[in-house]
């Protein structure tokens, strides 16, 4: 449902109007209240919630976002790259295991509070196309460096690439019969352990 006048309207044949600044301050104001709001009632909340939580009219929001689609997919790129950009921090503030037992738990958490909007993301809406690559292409690099980072210290073995072990923690995180979370954080941690059983710490000169 878009409007007429909308921001999606160009100036010219192949050329884009710039996004003003309100409209940018919109835009991320609109993406985080659809963050609180689907986590907190799921992703067919009233449109009109989230543009009051956001402070704006529910005209702004249909201008920023056309569809429904477009918001969701708009609040799965934001908690993507929340949690790639965790593992900087980590890094920095952490030993290279730890880094990586800290941010597996981190990525359980995107995973856990993405069950809500599992089903329209695997609805084939044309606004999800992209949303895998998406994911690749940020979550991957991250949790390699981390992985990387561990095995030169000799903290952790090279037995699982990043893809395969996103993918592994993934499918652990799938709802329990129990619907216990925690049941998840236990089986990550046993993988976490498992990769730093018998790592090879790196030799010193004279050892």
């Amino acid at each position: 449902m878009s409007e007429p006048g909308s921001d999606n309207a160009s100036t010219g044949v192949g050329v884009e109007r710039p996004i003003r600044a309100d409209a940018r301050r919109n835009e991320g104001r609109l993406i985080d209240a659809a963050r609180a709001i689907f986590a907190r009632s799921g992703v067919d909340a009233p449109m009109r919630e989230i543009a009051d939580e956001a402070g704006v009219g529910v005209g702004t929001l249909y201008r920023r976002f056309p569809q429904r689609a477009d918001l969701i997919a708009a609040v799965f790129r934001l908690e993507v790259d929340a949690c790639a950009d965790a593992a900087k921090s980590f890094a920095r503030d952490y030993g290279p295991a730890e880094a990586v037992d800290r941010w597996m738990q981190r990525y359980v958490d995107f995973i856990l509070a993405k069950r809500g909007l599992a089903s329209s993301l695997h609805s084939g809406g044309p606004a999800y196309a992209t949303l895998p690559a998406y994911f690749d292409a940020h979550l991957e690099p991250a949790l390699t460096s981390l992985l990387d980072a561990a095995i030169e210290a000799g903290e952790m073995r090279a037995v699982i690439p990043a893809r395969d072990l996103l993918r592994a923690v993934a499918g652990l995180c799938l709802p329990s019969g129990d619907g216990d979370p925690e049941q998840a954080r236990r089986l990550v941690r046993l993988l976490v352990e498992g990769l730093r059983y018998q790592a090879a710490k790196p030799s010193t000169a004279g050892g």
